[in-house]
């Protein structure tokens, strides 16, 4: 099983729906998927399910069926993680729902981090809840793990990205993505290190993830398009994204110009299907999965098609670099 974070400390780049239409995409293509909302904003869950469901996933009180009531044992000192619930959507892809809550785990993490350091049995519990959860997807035959997380650099996230084996990047045509980068691929590279010593110190009868958060590339998503070429305004932004990714992710030292379109590590040039995203959020599904029936008529099914012609290639894209079979 491989698991795969999509993170951007930045909001805004359509970080969530590509981890959403990636999921649909994977599914139907016969791989067993795993979908983990790790976002407090719990955006990815309701793009899943509808308002309907949601309001039975989120009564008052408790919260069993999401991902805050599995690690409501935790925040309440009474034991550790609980099975996690895992929402079938279809026979091939599974979701954990996100919840509002989560957000009150982010002071537990951050006070377990430090105390990792002394070898603390309950702060590495903590520090793996995640991890932990996500390990309930191999008793189902779970072959790849999609995580979506906030768009920061808080406790909740770095734990995400410790139980992450791979993480890719979304990220805007704009100046605000690429300092994004220029603050997260330090930060990435920080967390790695500091887990790799502290998995010295960790017990040795609780499982613990490797830390590896592999950078796989990156995604380039809503970016303008005139007459199939991306607009002078954005242009010049994309030119930059090579050379920041290899000097703030890879830190490498990155020589000569490098094109957006010919760098290995850029995954996908995604248009912003903005008049079909609202049409699919209404009923539920991926945009390449609209019918005439949900309002996709006329020019829409052309760009229906279009898309999954982009997610198909990506989704290849993504599983050549997880090792995963994809047809």
């Amino acid at each position: 099983m491989r698991t795969i974070a999509f993170f951007n400390n930045k909001g805004g780049v359509g970080k969530t729906s590509l981890v959403y239409h990636l999921a649909w995409m994977f599914a139907d293509r016969g791989i067993k998927v795993l979908a983990v909302d790790l976002d407090p904003q719990a955006n990815l869950t309701s793009m899943f399910l509808d308002e309907a469901r949601l309001e039975e996933l989120w009564p008052d009180g408790e919260h069993p069926e999401t991902v805050y009531g599995a690690i409501r044992p935790i925040l309440k000192g009474v034991g550790d993680i609980a099975e996690p619930h895992i929402e079938q959507i279809t026979e091939n892809l599974g979701l954990i729902p996100g919840d509002l809550g989560l957000s009150r785990f982010e002071d537990n993490l951050s006070d377990a981090w430090p105390r990792c350091q002394l070898g603390n049995e309950s702060a590495f519990r903590t520090m793996t809840a995640f991890h932990r959860l996500v390990q309930y997807g191999v008793n189902r035959g779970v072959e790849l793990v999609l995580i979506d997380v906030g768009p920061n650099l808080g406790a909740i996230n770095r734990s995400a990205l410790i139980a992450s084996d791979q993480v890719c990047l979304p990220l805007a045509p704009d100046l605000f993505s690429l300092q994004g980068l220029k603050n997260l691929g330090p930060t990435l590279n920080e967390w790695r290190e500091v887990w790799r010593e502290l998995l010295n110190k960790a017990p040795a009868d609780v499982p613990m993830p490797k830390g590896a958060m592999q950078p796989i590339g990156y995604i380039v998503m809503q970016h303008g398009i005139l007459n199939s070429r991306p607009v002078k305004a954005y242009q010049r932004w994309l030119d930059k994204i090579p050379q920041t990714y290899r000097e703030s992710v890879l830190t490498e030292n990155a020589t000569g110009n490098i094109s957006v379109t010919d760098d290995p590590y850029m995954l996908a040039l995604l248009k912003h299907y903005r008049s079909l995203m609202p049409m699919a959020m209404e009923v539920n599904k991926p945009i390449f999965f609209l019918k005439s029936a949900d309002g996709a008529i006329g020019s829409h099914q052309e760009a229906v098609s279009n898309c999954y012609k982009d997610f198909k290639k990506l989704a290849g894209k993504i599983a050549a670099n997880a090792g995963i079979a994809f047809s």
